[in-house]
């Protein structure tokens, strides 16, 4: 995989965060964007009760989603310590999945809201915030150089942090890997899905046509403590 130095391509700053439209920020290898100098923590597509929702349609998989995620969301977030977090969408898998989540799950994810200044973005799969929870609803937030909205916009947008597409890339012709993965070209990013039953859509569809200038774009693939930066010259189709 693509090894990057400090100061190439101007992807990284001096302190070893990158360079994201003038942002210093972090991609976390829990599937976090941390940026530190705003103490903000970025989560996209929680998608909590997705478990419940598919046994709903009779397609039974096992009801531990919400759980797996919201632990999962607490340690970053313990390890990280924000004063503020923007949850950007899907947060919800469907509009009645805040009335299902088991009494010890809501329990914990009002925690988590109360502990941080928590902003929720909506996405179309919520598109109106939770009730009983706390937080800030919007459609978009901007902070600094930064805007975050769920879905991203057609063409260029300087700047946008999102979610929605879940992205992830595959590489290695030989020996394949494929990993959920942030997407930038240092204009914009798009966030990885954070949920449990999530999964990924490859940076390759369609999807993600036109929305990055593509010998700036960079993967950065997740593994269990770091991330792998890679060149677009290197990702290869499902």
């Amino acid at each position: 995989m693509t090894a990057l130095r400090q100061g190439d391509d101007d992807v990284l700053t001096a302190g070893g965060l990158i360079n994201l439209n003038g942002a210093a920020v972090r991609f976390d290898p829990a599937g976090v964007l941390h940026w530190p100098e705003e103490r903000l923590v970025v989560v996209a597509d929680l998608h909590l009760e997705k478990g419940s929702s598919q046994g709903s349609r009779g397609r039974f998989v096992p009801p531990y989603d919400t759980r797996a995620t919201l632990r999962a969301l607490a340690a970053v977030l313990g390890r990280l310590r924000p004063e503020r977090v923007i949850a950007l969408g899907d947060s919800f898998h469907d509009g009645g999945a805040e009335g299902r989540l088991a009494p010890a799950d809501f329990d914990s994810l009002a925690a988590l809201v109360a502990g941080a200044d928590w902003t929720w973005v909506a996405g179309n799969h919520d598109p109106l915030p939770p009730a009983g929870l706390g937080g800030r609803p919007v459609e978009e937030i901007a902070v600094g150089s930064l805007t975050f909205r769920h879905a991203p916009r057609p063409g260029r947008a300087a700047g946008e942090v999102a979610g929605h597409l879940h992205p992830a890339a595959k590489v290695g012709r030989v020996r394949s890997v494929r990993r959920r993965a942030f997407v930038s070209d240092g204009g914009r990013c798009i966030l990885p899905a954070f949920g449990a039953y999530t999964g990924g859509l490859n940076v390759m569809d369609a999807a993600f046509a036109g929305l990055f200038e593509r010998a700036r774009l960079i993967a950065w693939m997740l593994s269990d403590n770091r991330v792998y930066p890679v060149r677009s010259a290197e990702f290869i189709p499902d």
